[in-house]
């Protein structure tokens, strides 16, 4: 008997391993998922400008990463005692503006050298509802606690988050023709903006990735990690206590069925061996100087040293 509707997946014609650079971008469900490939010893870089919801954002930073195009003065504003930027999260704001220039400008180097060095892209969209700044008109990824009446909220359109994504696609492309590129939506429900609202949200991005997505491109792929959580885990004990975000479990199952498609045989045999060690490593001993507890010490540099035979660039 099967009492859940199985996801259907296909597997990855450009899977994964460990000579693999990965990038996620997106919302905090990129972090949940960029944990895991941190975890395993992927070789990953996790959102360098922090969380971000909307797809125009998203087109507007890899564009100036693209260009080089330098945060200056004119980019960044002082609030509440520290230096924000309406293109980043709230999590790299800096009480110095030179120094948070300077840490903004070296992070837009880092990404862009590392796009071309890329092999595949995880992007995760949120949200269509967005803020524009009533005097600049720009749309911001993020407020910054700065008074609402600063902004104008709006939904985007199906046909303005397919632009900025083929936008965002031909950014990518320019610097790296040959990555692969991975759309997927947070399973996450942004409620504040209201329940109807959020679907009407969730299903503008659809549509702009379902017409993205049937264009015959192999290097565009589409996961459903928002299709797994509400057809496969509808049950509210693989949420958090907010009944909105997945937990540990619900994370922990949607990344079961990522590397069932994106990861070889060869490469899950190598994760099992990092996840032995990853528990080895957080084991915490009664008595550390015991002689058993010292052989389980250098058991355990046994294996590390297997693992990084094999695969030079992990580090524990």
């Amino acid at each position: 008997m099967q009492f859940s509707l199985k996801v259907p997946l296909v597997p990855s014609q450009t899977p994964l391993d460990y000579d693999s650079k990965v990038l996620l971008l997106g919302s905090c469900f990129s972090e949940n998922i960029g944990s895991k490939f941190t975890y395993f010893k992927f070789q990953t870089t996790i959102n360098p400008f922090g969380i971000i919801f909307n797809a125009v954002s998203l087109e507007l930073l890899i564009k100036r990463c693209l260009d080089k195009d330098y945060f200056t003065e004119q980019d960044v504003f002082f609030h509440q005692d520290l230096w924000h930027c309406f293109e980043v999260h709230s999590d790299l704001s800096h009480p110095d503006q030179n120094k948070f220039l300077t840490v903004l400008n070296n992070k837009l180097n880092e990404l862009n050298q590392k796009i071309k060095e890329l092999t595949h892209v995880f992007i995760t969209f949120g949200t269509s509802w967005v803020y524009r700044h009533r005097e600049t008109q720009q749309i911001v990824a993020n407020c910054h606690k700065v008074p609402q009446k600063v902004f104008e909220k709006e939904l985007l359109s199906v046909d303005q988050n397919r632009v900025s994504i083929q936008n965002l696609m031909s950014f990518f492309y320019e610097l790296n023709p040959k990555l692969q590129l991975v759309f997927t939506i947070s399973p996450v429900r942004h409620i504040k903006d209201g329940f109807f609202e959020n679907q009407v949200s969730k299903g503008h991005l659809f549509a702009a990735l379902h017409q993205i997505c049937s264009e015959i491109d192999t290097r565009v792929n589409y996961f459903p990690s928002y299709e797994i959580v509400q057809d496969e885990l509808r049950d509210y004990r693989f949420f958090e206590k907010d009944m909105l975000h997945p937990n540990a479990l619900a994370i922990d199952y949607i990344w079961e069925q990522l590397t069932s498609i994106y990861c070889t045989e060869s490469t899950h045999s190598i994760m099992k061996e990092i996840a032995s060690i990853q528990k080895a490593l957080a084991h915490r001993s009664f008595n550390p100087n015991t002689a058993s507890h010292q052989k389980f010490l250098f058991a355990l540099q046994q294996k590390i040293k297997i693992i990084q035979n094999k695969v030079t660039h992990i580090q524990f």
